[in-house]
């Protein structure tokens, strides 16, 4: 026969147990409806491909259909201000881009605040860039152009997708810490720029990895640097900036997932659990690497931290450089 103290015992647990089970009850079903992921540039891009090689895997997690909604302008400003203003129920998702939440909130007056409207979810995956050069400067290394460069400034151009695009600022934040001066032609979209760069019509490009390896290895342009804290695994031989030089050099393109703000906790973590482990499927990662993408997860809070550590510093190559949004 028990006694009074296995007795107590026993109903404390009996009612901790049963407080638990109606307080996990209680917690609403998510999603309960498609989800939207929108994208803030037009189909085919990275962003709109990464989308697409998750919606599948991410729909069978959920348990309901991911729908990928393409909603190009203002720079990927236009998505973004319709996930802010959307329900705060998790039904509405931006898979956003790096330079639209930490480098347009510098160069354009917004109608939203990426901090105060959005709410950060995961880090998706992350890609390097290479510094490429035409064929006919005279230089096989970083350090040589960054010579070379020094001795002429301002004879070298170098080629973007556009003002405040990724590719420009890289270009513009080796300038400030190389103490070297080169000219911005700005293109409309990475495509134009690299066929500048092959034309001969600029010497100087940061690019895709993938896109640049193929006319490095013909003889076209030469590679001096990958952009990474790490080596490319497409590239392992090739040197990064941080490593020729410039320590703490570390940028290129990442994605990830964010909502509106005031979505419940609970539907963020539902959606970051599904998030990744939806990257995590071989199908999946191997789809990513194609692409030149390598899987990065985050927690909302690792994901806020960077956003707002990266706008602080592009805040100051902006500044620097005297770039003005068009």
């Amino acid at each position: 026969m028990a006694t009074r103290l296995e007795r107590a015992c026993l109903i404390a647990v009996c009612v901790s147990f049963t407080a638990g089970v109606a307080a996990f009850a209680a917690e609403p079903a998510y999603p309960t409806r498609p989800v939207r992921l929108l994208i803030p540039f037009a189909a085919g891009g990275g962003t709109d491909t990464l989308a697409r090689i998750m919606a599948p895997r991410l729909g069978d997690d959920l348990g309901q259909t991911v729908v990928v909604d393409n909603r190009g302008g203002a720079g990927g400003n236009l998505a973004a201000e319709i996930v802010a203003n959307a329900a705060p129920d998790g039904h509405t998702v931006f898979v956003g881009f790096n330079t639209v939440l930490t480098v347009n909130p510098v160069l354009y007056k917004l109608p939203f605040s990426v901090e105060r409207d959005l709410a950060p979810v995961t880090l998706l995956a992350t890609a390097q860039y290479i510094l490429v050069i035409h064929a006919s400067v005279p230089a096989n290394t970083l350090t040589e152009f960054i010579v070379a460069a020094k001795q002429k400034p301002g004879a070298f151009n170098f080629s973007s997708g556009g003002v405040g695009t990724p590719l420009h600022l890289s270009a513009e934040l080796l300038s400030k810490r190389a103490g070297i001066k080169m000219v911005h032609i700005p293109y409309k979209g990475g495509a134009p720029a690299a066929a500048a760069l092959l034309a001969g019509e600029v010497q100087v490009l940061f690019g895709s990895v993938a896109a640049s390896v193929p006319h490095v290895k013909s003889g076209r342009l030469k590679a001096l640097a990958t952009t990474g804290i790490t080596r490319s695994k497409v590239l392992p031989d090739l040197p990064t900036i941080a490593e020729s030089g410039f320590p703490g050099f570390d940028v290129g393109s990442w994605y990830a997932l964010l909502v509106p703000a005031k979505t419940p906790a609970y539907a963020i973590n539902r959606l970051r659990n599904a998030a990744i482990k939806t990257v995590a499927v071989p199908e999946v990662l191997e789809a990513m690497s194609r692409q030149g993408l390598e899987v990065e997860t985050s927690t909302p809070q690792e994901l806020a931290a960077r956003i707002k550590r990266e706008s602080a510093e592009w805040a100051e190559v902006i500044k620097e450089a005297g770039i003005k949004g068009e």
